[in-house]
């Protein structure tokens, strides 16, 4: 095709003029396209190459007649393709003056980005929150899949009830009560995409009404302050002793919410008292509030069965939740809820119109996986895992820095370990460390208020070893020994 050009326009595709011939090309392959699909095909092509800026706004198409003659096609496609972009605004044409590349158009970008969080594969990374993902039970899961969409029947597929499909809220009230000693009336629980969402949640129906402050663990979780912030809460910090929340500080702050991790507290790895847990729920009663316990952990315990949910003491006053990020995978998003008699009601309006419910063949698919056994087998395995990498952990630390203490319970996915002092300021530690390739944190970075600082030469670790193999964790340790 030989381009015409506009009124004193350049040929080669600059504004004002008709595109050279080598912005076509990328037509070809849609005039070759089968006869049915053409259209629709060549349509496709011209959109691409607006969006992508191969025809810039302002480029002038040549006549419907030449551009069928040079891709081989019939008039009328060509036709029908101007109208239909012009209709989209991507052409613009007017009476005798041919067609253009419209202006409201603008370039796509190249590529989406990623931003979920990466580490590069030569830093040994001990930031603790991720499982191992290489364990995730694919042939299980393939197997429930196939299963499930052999059985599963079509109004399933519909609009599910936001509280999550019977068959699921039933295979995790049993499940959460043979291994969590939660009292799980399948009408109380409620599948949500995760934790962040049973305590966005909750935290909004309680500000609705009336609750304004939560309070949180120090240390604790980074990501509540943005959580409870978002629903209009703000948080108080409220420390912790060797038991677990200190309850004069609870009582002093006058908050009636309170967000606890009392099997495996994140992230001193302390389990709560028998009696701070009494005193918990004591407070909760005293002051007509609610506890929200995050479960994150309960079914890693090393050294003897977890202790139960503190759920199963008081169902009326605490909101359990648990998610399967730590024994699945968190891609999955999938957790649950158990609220109170008083707050259901709410918190399943709220769940409806957050959306509508979670995807139902996910929820279809993860009831069969626990009611054929396939869960309990999948923590089975999780357990021996990270039992073995805690205790290479642990081995790896006695080696390379004698003196190093390791404090919590034998439980979970991280640990503590507090250094000698020779090796600290800690600043000055995780500054050598980091330039020798090795990404871990302190615990005074999960401090909301202060109360997890240490002294002045003291260096408080905090470990995550799920996710690296025994290999791995004692190269990351040794590393950091010979980077102090």
């Amino acid at each position: 095709m030989t381009p015409s050009t506009g009124p004193g326009g350049p040929p080669g595709g600059a504004p004002g003029s008709a595109a050279g011939s080598g912005a076509w090309e990328l037509l070809l392959p849609a005039a070759s396209a089968p006869a049915r699909a053409r259209g629709r095909a060549l349509q496709e092509a011209l959109r691409h190459a607006v969006r992508t800026g191969r025809l810039p706004p302002g480029t002038r198409l040549p006549s419907s007649r030449n551009l069928a003659a040079d891709l081989k096609v019939s008039r009328g496609l060509v036709t029908e393709a101007y109208e239909q972009l012009t209709a989209e605004g991507y052409l613009r044409s007017g009476r005798g003056a041919g067609t253009w590349v419209g202006d409201a158009v603008r370039a796509a970008r190249p590529r989406a980005r990623d931003l979920a969080p990466r580490s590069p594969a030569d830093r040994v990374d001990f930031v603790p929150g991720t499982p191992d993902l290489s364990l995730f039970p694919r042939s299980a899961w393939a197997a429930a899949q196939r299963g499930v969409l052999t059985e599963l029947p079509h109004e399933s597929l519909g609009y599910p009830d936001p509280r999550g499909l019977p068959r699921l809220r039933t295979a995790l009230a049993e499940l959460l009560a043979r291994r969590r000693g939660v009292v799980a009336d399948p009408e109380r629980i409620m599948v949500v995409s995760g934790v962040a969402q049973a305590t966005s949640l909750l935290a909004g129906v309680l500000h609705a009404r009336g609750t304004r402050t939560a309070g949180v663990e120090d240390p604790g979780s980074p990501q509540h302050h943005a959580l409870y912030a978002a629903a209009g809460l703000d948080t108080v910090a409220l420390p912790l002793d060797d038991e677990g929340l200190a309850t004069d500080p609870l009582y002093a702050s006058g908050v009636r919410l309170v967000v606890t991790t009392p099997a495996h507290q994140f992230p001193t790895g302390i389990a709560y008292s028998a009696r701070r847990r009494a005193e918990l729920l004591g407070w909760a009663r005293s002051v007509d509030g609610l506890v929200l316990e995050d479960d994150y952990d309960g079914d890693f315990r090393y050294d003897r069965a977890p202790v139960g949910a503190l759920q199963g003491l008081d169902p009326e006053r605490v909101a359990y939740t648990g998610s399967v990020s730590k024994s699945l995978a968190p891609g999955l998003r999938l957790g649950w809820l158990l609220v109170p008699d008083w707050l259901a009601d709410d918190v399943v309006e709220r769940k409806r119109t957050t959306d509508l419910g979670h995807p139902a063949l996910d929820q279809a698919l993860f009831a069969r996986f626990v009611e054929r056994g396939d869960y309990d087998r999948q923590l089975r395995a999780c357990q021996r895992a990270y039992r073995e990498r805690r205790d290479a952990l642990v081995a790896a630390l006695a080696q390379h820095f004698p003196g190093a203490r390791v404090t919590g319970i034998a439980a979970g996915l991280h640990a503590i370990a507090t250094l000698p002092g020779r090796h600290g300021p800690e600043e000055s530690f995780l500054a050598r460390v980091r330039e020798a390739g090795v990404a871990v944190r302190s615990l005074a970075a999960y401090g909301h208020g202060g109360s997890a600082g240490t002294r002045a030469q003291e260096v408080r670790l905090v470990l995550g070893y799920a996710h690296l193999s025994p290999g791995r964790i004692r190269a990351g340790v040794a590393r950091m020994a010979q980077a102090v």
